[in-house]
C-alpha cells in the first residue's frame, strides 16, 4: 500500500529509520481490512509527495508488524505518529483530511 515517497516500515525497520532520519517522520498505522485506511491512503500519498525531502512518510501494516503499535499503545486505526529527532510529537486517531494533517506537519518542519 505504499505508494514510490513512502517506505514501507516494519518492527524490524522502524527504530532506524525514526531515530536515524534527520527530518520529521510521519507513521501511518494501518490494516489491509480497514476501510477507513483505505480512503487515507492516497492523503498520505499526496502528503509524501508533497513535502517530499521535508519529511519521510511510512506505512506500517499492523496486522504483519505488531510489537511497534502495541509500544505506542495503538488502539484504533488509521493512526498517524509524527516523530521528530526520535520522539513523538503529533498523534491523529482515525480519519483526517489533508489540510489537518499539513497544519500538524507545518508545525515540526
Amino acid at each position: 500500500m505504499a505508494s514510490e515517497n513512502v517506505q514501507t516500515l516494519t518492527d524490524a525497520n522502524f527504530e532506524q529509520t525514526v531515530n536515524q532520519t534527520p527530518q520529521p517522520v510521519l507513521v501511518d498505522f494501518w490494516a489491509e481490512w480497514c476501510g477507513p485506511c483505505r480512503r487515507l491512503s492516497p492523503t498520505v500519498d499526496e502528503l509524501a509527495k508533497d513535502y517530499n525531502g521535508r519529511i519521510v512518510v511510512g506505512k506500517m501494516n499492523v496486522d504483519e508488524n505488531p510489537a511497534t503499535p502495541m509500544r505506542f499503545s495503538i488502539r484504533g486505526i488509521p493512526t498517524l505518529l509524527l516523530f521528530k529527532g526520535g520522539q513523538l510529537v503529533e498523534q491523529v486517531v482515525g480519519l483526517a483530511d489533508k489540510d489537518q494533517l499539513k497544519q500538524m506537519i507545518d508545525k515540526h518542519v
